[in-house]
């Protein structure tokens, strides 16, 4: 999205959104989406997709497990650093280990990360399928697969639990708008 439609810069709090949930569950959509809204009212933000950073920044790395967990490690230090120049920042990232996103959440300052569940059950998931990954490991050509052959633990208590089977995308983003302003995050409108 260029500058032009951002609007003016307005107050905001930085702070990171952690979206989470099995692969084709909607994360980056909804990111997106989420996006959109915070630029339309004048806040600085930005989102790191999964994909894009295993694209580019996380080339290097596999996906055994201790492959994928640096790639969520990795993806969380960029979130704190931008969060750190002021920014809202949207992740859009599977990061399947409750463990893992639960230290993730204690190097932010209270009220400083939420946690968005982003939920849609594994038939949903595997019939949306847009890359043919499902498919693949039901075959098993990809192997330790989150939710085929590789856990997904989902949050205990996110700040925001998004149903995508049951919402559209738009719907979604909204939720997660509606709770960063109800947060504190957008600032007064």
């Amino acid at each position: 999205m260029t500058n032009d439609r951002r609007g003016p810069a307005r107050e905001h709090r930085a702070h990171l959104v952690w979206l989470t949930g099995l692969p084709a569950a909607g994360k980056s959509t909804v990111a997106g989406l989420v996006l959109g809204k915070v630029h339309a009212v004048g806040a600085r933000a930005c989102v790191l997709d999964g994909d894009e950073l295993r694209r580019r920044l996380n080339r290097d790395l596999g996906f055994g497990l201790a492959d994928r967990e640096e790639n969520v490690r990795r993806a969380a230090e960029i979130a704190r650093l931008m969060v750190g120049a002021g920014l809202v920042v949207v992740v859009a990232i599977i990061s399947p280990f409750r463990d893992q996103r639960d230290r993730i959440r204690a190097t932010f300052a209270p009220g400083q990360f939420s946690e968005v569940f982003v939920d849609a059950p594994l038939e949903v998931v595997e019939r949306r399928d847009p890359k043919g990954l499902y498919r693949r490991a039901r075959l098993g050509e990809l192997k330790e697969f989150t939710g085929v052959d590789s856990p997904y633990e989902p949050p205990l208590t996110p700040e925001v639990h998004l149903h995508t089977d049951r919402h559209s995308p738009e719907e979604c983003a909204q939720q997660v708008f509606v709770h960063l302003r109800r947060a504190g995050v957008l600032g007064e409108d």
